[in-house]
């Protein structure tokens, strides 16, 4: 029986850029047992290009920052100016705040230092691959929200702030998501890591504090002085639509 083109079934596809021949086969074949269909490239010129040139998209790119020809962050970078919103995971042996901060202000989703455990690494993965099929946890008829002077479109990715357009990531906008869902709720950074970024084993890290920065830079008046994206010291985070007008 043949089976219509549009109707084949296909393995989630990752691009692996790593320049790092041992390393790259090495995640190869661990995620190919896993069950991806996995592609390797070993510089940033080459990663645009397969990318580019790959029918159906790429489902997850892990990338290296250390590249020839082009750096991790160029490569992100381009991506996400292209309007590519391709989960990325950042591999790195750099372990200062400021990089990982550069990583999400071009768009990564994660950033993993070097060494990492094979063990974390799956169920990243796993996660951000899930991240696009988990509508669970998100309700159907959430389609357009608007609040002080942003319009969100959930479906179609599009966003405007005071009538000018802004690009999320993917990531982003199901934070943001997740936020509206739970308006006036005092939600933890472990619950946004295990329901935003899929991570039941949760490390030790700043990748919700940095997020709710980008957000605050995207959507409040005053991102030093939030009225929207709240702190809640020793608990986690809050969203309002509506300022409370006592608030000075």
């Amino acid at each position: 029986m043949n089976i219509p083109r549009d109707e084949v079934q296909h393995n989630p596809r990752v691009l692996v850029v790593e320049d790092e021949e041992h390393l790259a086969i090495g995640i190869k074949y661990n995620l190919e047992v896993e069950g991806y269909d996995v592609s390797t490239v070993g510089d940033g010129p080459s990663a645009i290009q397969t990318i580019e040139e790959c029918e159906g998209g790429f489902n997850l790119i892990i990338l290296d920052l250390m590249l020839p020809g082009m750096s991790g962050y160029a490569v992100c970078e381009t991506l996400r100016d292209s309007g590519n919103q391709v989960p990325i995971l950042m591999l790195s042996a750099r372990t200062l705040v400021e990089d990982r901060v550069r990583g999400y202000d071009l768009g990564a989703d994660l950033y993993l230092t070097k060494p990492f455990e094979l063990g974390e690494l799956l169920s990243i993965t796993r996660n951000l691959l899930r991240r696009g099929s988990d509508a669970g946890l998100l309700q159907e008829d959430l389609n357009q929200f608007e609040f002080n002077d942003a319009v969100v479109n959930f479906d179609t990715f599009e966003v405007s702030v005071g009538g000018k357009p802004q690009r999320l990531t993917a990531t982003q906008m199901k934070l943001l998501r997740y936020f509206v869902e739970n308006e006036g709720k005092v939600v933890t950074r472990g619950e946004l890591l295990e329901n935003v970024w899929g991570m039941m084993h949760q490390p030790a890290t700043r990748t919700v504090d940095n997020f709710i920065v980008d957000l605050r830079k995207f959507f409040e008046t005053d991102p030093s002085s939030p009225e929207h994206f709240l702190s809640v010291r020793g608990a986690g985070y809050r969203f309002v639509s509506e300022v409370d007008p006592d608030k000075e």
